[in-house]
């Protein structure tokens, strides 16, 4: 068993966590998270270890007393490993899902490498479109490979879609969490069974991080209620990954009618939780400050891809994209020069569980406060700074950590969630299915 994490008193302190309370927590079991390059299994037990410290303490508050009063937390490594691929180990009735389809991947270019990402159907429109070729992947190949690196990645980002040269270096060092606090308070939060207990979360996520920030969420009794654009769909197979935990509404922000539903559902909110890129919320006056300056006492977690400061900040992102860009992909280059990648999403799932984090911990604080994460800065944590901490205890297995559920989307077989605070008591219902309102 292992205590005195150095990765965790870090995450610990960038949250601004009280110093000593990281003592309490300790891990266990087997790992499968690999012994590469970089410290990936370091950095996601440390966010799994800080995520379930946080929601001890906030419900010490909640009872009365404070972090000093939170007993040992015990994380099982097995659980870690096994949450950090949740999406591979899920089984959609008996079904293995696609994570990335046959446009998305790594294509030698003139004089490098380009990482696409092509899952979505309006990014694959885009990326073909950009290239001027059929979607298939020869024709895909033949166009990058005549072409600079950084100029396809301008092209197709011209375009609308996704690609990024890969970067030989580690990009410029970025935050592991920026803080704002306000001069408002959130409403006062009682005893209960739970940590988050009746506290209600509006989420505004796609994809991994944020919905799995959000699912923590509800594992630890929040009412989360994702809101998506009925104009943009989310694939099937990611949200029975990410959707436990949660309910999921449709609303199009620029009708008259969904957005006064939308603000209702704001005006009853503790929490609010965006994924979206810088500036993409702020044309509808829902970025954080301007929630802040309406409603003093929330809570808002902004993440993002690449940062808030910067060229990039504005631009899409996902995992493996800022994997590419940072440098990451290049580590891990097999012995033929072909970029590889992290044993697992570790940016994605870390950045999520860090985000949740974050948020308790605003909670047990008492609300106003702005926090904002980034892929990049999950990387830059990773590739700087998270310590080593030798080799895993032997022994990791999967299957203790995988279960089954009824959802909306059939049966599913599904990884359990490594903060240990029970199990959530339902499967996802189909994404989109739900009214647009509080329990």
């Amino acid at each position: 068993m292992t205590v005195d994490d150095g990765g965790t008193a870090q995450a610990w302190a960038a949250l601004g966590g009280v110093d000593g309370a990281v003592g309490r927590v300790s891990y266990r079991g087997g790992s499968g998270l690999g012994e590469g390059p970089l410290p990936v299994r370091e950095l996601a037990r440390a966010t799994v270890g800080v995520c379930a410290l946080a929601a001890a303490e906030l419900a010490a508050v909640r009872g009365g007393g404070g972090v000093q009063d939170v007993g040992p937390v015990v994380v099982d490594e097995g659980a870690v490993a096994t949450a950090f691929v949740s999406e591979r180990h899920l089984r959609v009735g008996g079904r293995a899902p696609v994570n990335f389809a046959p446009l998305s991947g790594f294509w030698r270019a003139a004089d490098g490498w380009v990482r696409t990402h092509a899952n979505y159907p309006h990014h694959e429109a885009a990326l073909v479109r950009a290239l001027g070729v059929p979607a298939t992947p020869d024709a895909v190949a033949d166009a990058v490979a005549a072409r600079p690196a950084v100029e396809v990645q301008e092209a197709v980002y011209a375009a609308g879609g996704l690609a990024v040269a890969v970067a030989a270096e580690y990009g410029e060092p970025q935050p592991l969490v920026e803080t704002w606090v306000g001069e408002g308070r959130g409403r006062v939060l009682g005893p209960a069974a739970l940590p988050a207990a009746g506290v209600r979360v509006l989420d505004l996520t796609r994809v991994i991080a944020g919905p799995v920030a959000t699912r923590t969420l509800g594992l630890l009794g929040a009412d989360v209620l994702r809101i998506d654009s009925p104009g943009l769909p989310e694939a099937d197979d990611a949200y029975a990954d990410t959707g436990f935990g949660k309910r999921s509404a449709l609303l199009d922000l620029a009708d008259g009618a969904d957005r006064a539903v939308f603000e209702g559902l704001l005006a009853g909110a503790d929490v609010v939780v965006t994924g979206y890129r810088p500036g993409a919320l702020e044309r509808y006056g829902l970025g954080a400050r301007e929630l802040l300056a309406r409603r003093p006492g929330l809570v808002v977690a902004e993440l993002c891809a690449w940062g808030w400061h910067g060229e990039w900040a504005g631009r899409r992102g996902f995992d493996s994209l800022v994997q590419a860009g940072y440098g990451v992909a290049a580590r891990y280059a097999g012995p033929d020069g072909v970029p590889g990648a992290l044993p697992a999403q570790a940016l994605d799932h870390g950045t999520g569980y860090l985000v949740a984090a974050g948020v308790l911990r605003a909670l047990a604080e008492g609300g106003g406060r702005s926090l904002r994460y980034s892929l990049a800065g999950t990387a830059s944590w990773l590739v700087r700074d998270v310590p080593g901490a030798g080799a895993a205890e032997p022994g990791y297995a999967a299957e203790p950590w995988l279960r089954e559920v009824r959802s909306g989307y059939g049966g599913l077989r599904y990884a359990a969630s490594p903060v240990p605070f029970g199990e959530w008591g339902r499967g996802p219902s189909r994404w989109g299915s739900d009214p647009a309102a509080w329990l």
